[in-house]
């Protein structure tokens, strides 16, 4: 293998890495939010237990989280990425010439 295509490799098998935690933690996620729905409308009864806002709160609060955590695998670029930071270091290199000269 090139030493490009080892590259290439490596920053592929990171990202899988990365992929794949994202998804086990989403099956955590669905699994245990449904165990404690469960078990939060079984004395209660389905409707009453429904309309228990707090056995949503662990599924809305690790829903976040789990957001965050698929931003961060899915678009990973979306806010400070690879173009925002070129731009940044233009910028601040731009302002360092002026103060230079002035």
């Amino acid at each position: 293998m090139r030493p490009e295509e080892t590259i290439q490799y490596e920053a592929a098998k990171r990202r899988v890495k990365k992929i794949r935690g994202f998804y086990i933690h989403l099956t955590v996620y669905i699994i245990i939010n449904i165990f404690l729905f469960i078990v939060g409308t079984w004395d209660e009864g389905i409707i009453a237990g429904m309309q228990d806002l707090s056995n949503y709160a662990t599924a809305f609060f690790w829903g976040i989280g789990l957001l965050a955590h698929g931003a961060g695998v899915f678009a990973p670029d979306f806010f400070f990425g690879k173009k925002w930071e070129e731009k940044k270091i233009r910028e601040l290199m731009e302002k360092e010439k002026r103060q230079h000269w002035e």
